[in-house]
């Protein structure tokens, strides 16, 4: 499963709320939406992400194996 907690962590640590995001850098509002409830999003987003957050894709994603 992938959870975009640390996404959320790094916004916090550089002092960015999800209002600059999406007015400040024209990110889309439908993609944090997205974010919000665990849904897919596409590389290009997180490329996207990374060159505003300048981080790595650690910063946005983290990745934990299901329990079967």
């Amino acid at each position: 499963m992938i959870s975009y907690e640390p996404f959320y962590q790094t916004l916090f640590r550089k002092n960015i709320t999800e209002y600059q995001l999406i007015y400040n850098f024209g990110f889309s509002a439908n993609t944090l939406h997205r974010m919000k409830h665990g849904r897919n999003i596409t590389l290009k987003t997180l490329d996207t992400l990374c060159c505003i957050l300048e981080c790595d894709i650690a910063d946005i994603i983290a990745y934990h194996p299901d329990e079967a």
